[in-house]
């Protein structure tokens, strides 16, 4: 069985909905940004630190390629995976990509007391988020086989993949 592979902004709720649709469709869940700091043994912001973002995007594509050798999950991608066309390559075609679509005023209130993503430790995290979304959001769409409306809770939102994917 084929991998759901959900992509979207940084908080839009990928791994909050994949553990939910995992449980819902008997799938096991990989949250990709766990995965790696597992394997890593270092958080995502610790291998940012070490090896600047190149190094940390090369350690994702392995991922990447990994995970997409497996199958039977529900991947919850990290947030810039899918902005580069060589991790969408890999599952295109293989497994199904999900776009998870949120808008960003609901990114933003969702974030705002975040401290965890690197690309938003900075004072002007609303602007970068706003040129990240903007940026993102069409890559997103373009690499997605299937969009689903994200804002409403994680089961709700699950359970639209499901119908959306036609899964049982």
């Amino acid at each position: 069985m084929n991998n759901i592979v959900l992509c979207g902004f940084m908080g839009c709720g990928k791994s909050t909905v994949g553990k939910n649709l995992a449980r819902k469709t008997g799938r096991k869940f990989v949250d990709m940004d766990a995965y790696i700091e597992k394997k890593q043994e270092m958080t995502v912001s610790e291998i940012f630190e070490k090896y600047g973002e190149e190094g940390f995007r090369d350690i994702e594509h392995e991922v990447c390629r990994e995970l997409a050798g497996m199958s039977n999950l529900v991947i919850a991608s990290g947030g810039g995976a899918f902005t580069f066309e060589r991790n969408v390559k890999v599952f295109k075609g293989v497994d199904t990509i999900v776009f998870l679509d949120v808008s960003l005023d609901i990114i933003k209130q969702r974030l705002k007391n975040d401290t965890r993503r690197p690309l938003l430790q900075r004072p002007d995290k609303d602007r970068v988020m706003e040129e990240l979304y903007n940026k993102r959001l069409p890559v997103y769409r373009g690499a997605a086989d299937i969009v689903v409306k994200g804002e409403n809770t994680p089961l709700k939102t699950a359970f639209a993949v499901i119908n959306a994917v036609k899964l049982k």
